[in-house]
């Protein structure tokens, strides 16, 4: 079964319709990565959205959104019913298949020390990520609101960030982690008087004596009070048990449900068991489910067509067959993105060679994180191959719109500007990440198994190679971009990436030469 995983990013944005395409967007741009679902809330001014994918895939489009809403929205400006302290102000990861929570949790350490490092914003890790006790709870991380951890973060030390400064700058704070499936249901009362929503949250939730696994608040939305809820684990605490005590406490107001609804996505297995309980249908059992048994049949038929693709696949030409044909895709930029994938291999080869060997018994944990970090790379500069082909037939197929009217000279030549911006800003992730992959193999070559040493600088090599030709993608593309603002921007973060590589390159050299006797 294929890794899975989902991740369900909250934005501090349910008003503005063209920044929350704009962050939308962001996500599926990357590769691989299905958009499941998104819902915003005017009131709350809050948008929930939910993606899934691989895991190298969804934590890069985590990283996308995160950037997106950051240049987006100015928490300073920012008013809502929902507590909040950033622009992105929650991103849980869910194992679903061939994926397990300690997978999430490295996901979510690595995502937060890239958004401190590249964005400059504070991380808190929580739920299952959590590095202290009072920050399993989201909670606690969110007291006093952006406002409050505005006042606290530079002097009180118990609200230090995981990583990042320890100050907010207009995107706030943004917290990640790993967690179960969890259902955000939201009961309407008869009511606008938003006191007793208050009133019957304090008596469901589990901080103030009410169920386990259920976190609750009143608000008052579109001039009726709503008691708000996240189902932390709806398997202990059923969906219907909820909903019921919630109607007898409405009714010792003299109000009552209007209405429920839904925010995101919520498991089969909630609704079903619901279901049950309601039609007290006893002797139940899943597989009595049509769709149940239609998906099961499905599942067997698509793992035999997957053999015979697989089986197909193999019988293909190769990357490098396809790459000598003459044909314009896949280019220089599919073979910067494929060296570099080369590169990251050979970095995590040495690591995992140093890994286990008594020798090197104090570098183990060092060794551990360069090659869990060289495997994502290598996964996602993997991935940027296809990346690279589908960002430069979007400017042939933008080039191709026809041009018979003013109005369609202007729609093509937007376009052409759209698909040059990507086609550029691919191959730049392509340089930034060979760009890390050098860095790391300074790490490893620095400490790791010497028997390898020479394998580890030649992944730095393949990655110099990556890095360059990716460079030469970049700026042929910034040559056709009109917008000055973007170029310049995209020219300086290929200069701040080749700038990092030469730095790392330098050190190697020096680690050869004094620990490895190798002389240039």
């Amino acid at each position: 079964m294929a890794q899975l995983i989902e991740c369900i990013p909250n934005f501090s944005e349910g008003r503005r319709t063209e920044v929350i395409e704009q962050i939308v967007a962001a996500a599926a741009s990357v590769t691989d990565v299905t958009i499941l679902d998104r819902s915003s809330d005017a009131d709350h001014n809050r948008t929930v959205l939910t993606f899934v994918g691989p895991p190298a895939a969804v934590e890069e489009a985590a990283f996308r959104v995160i950037a997106q809403a950051a240049a987006l929205i100015d928490m300073n400006q920012h008013t809502g019913e929902h507590p909040r302290i950033g622009a992105t102000d929650v991103v849980p990861f869910v194992p679903l298949s061939d994926v397990t929570m300690e997978d999430c949790v490295a996901l979510a350490n690595r995502l937060g020390e890239r958004v401190a490092a590249q964005l400059g914003i504070p991380v808190y890790l929580y739920e299952a990520a959590a590095r202290r006790p009072e920050r399993v709870n989201l909670e606690n991380i969110r007291r006093g609101q952006y406002e409050g951890l505005k006042a606290e973060i530079e002097t009180n030390p118990d609200r230090a960030p995981d990583y990042g400064p320890a100050r907010l700058g207009p995107a706030g704070a943004t917290v990640i982690g790993a967690r179960a499936p969890l259902v955000a249901f939201n009961v309407y009362l008869t009511t606008e008087d938003v006191a007793i929503a208050k009133a019957i949250a304090r008596a469901v939730r589990h901080s103030s004596g009410g169920f386990r696994f259920v976190k609750a608040a009143g608000f008052l939305v579109e001039g009726r009070a709503q008691v708000s809820m996240n189902l932390t684990d709806y398997r202990q605490t059923p969906i219907a048990r909820v909903v019921e005590t919630i109607r007898r406490e409405a009714a010792r107001y003299g109000v009552g449900i209007h209405h429920s609804e839904l925010v995101g996505l919520i498991p089969q297995e909630a609704l079903i068991d619901t279901a049950v309980w309601y039609t007290q249908l006893d002797g139940f059992q899943p597989n009595q489910v049509l769709e149940t048994r239609l998906f099961a049949t499905q599942q067997t038929a698509n793992r035999a067509e997957s053999r015979k693709e697989r089986e197909s696949q193999a019988s293909e030409a190769a990357f490098l067959d396809q790459l000598a044909a003459a044909t314009p895709a896949p280019g220089g930029g599919c073979a910067a993105a494929y060296a570099g994938a080369m590169g990251a291999a050979l970095v995590g080869m040495m690591a995992g060679l140093t890994l286990g060997k008594k020798k090197y018994a104090e570098v183990q944990a060092q060794a551990e994180a360069i090659r869990a970090e060289a495997e994502h790379l290598r996964a996602a500069l993997t991935a940027a191959v296809q990346e690279d082909s589908a960002a430069f037939e979007a400017v042939m197929a933008a080039f191709k719109l026809p041009k018979d009217s003013e109005t369609q000279i202007k729609l093509r030549e937007a376009e052409i500007q759209k698909a040059t911006l990507q086609a550029a800003r691919v191959p730049l992730q392509v340089a930034q990440m060979s760009a890390r992959v050098i860095e790391l193999a300074a790490q490893i070559v620095a400490i790791g198994n010497l028997n390898a040493i020479s394998d580890g600088a030649s992944g730095a090599a393949m990655a110099r190679a990556a890095l360059t030709a990716a460079g030469y993608n970049v700026r042929i593309n910034l040559n056709s971009l009109s917008d000055d603002t973007a170029r310049s921007a995209l020219r300086q973060e290929l200069h701040q990436a080749e700038a990092r590589a030469a730095a790392a390159e330098a050190q190697i050299q020096h680690i050869l030469e004094t620990r490895g006797g190798i002389s240039a």
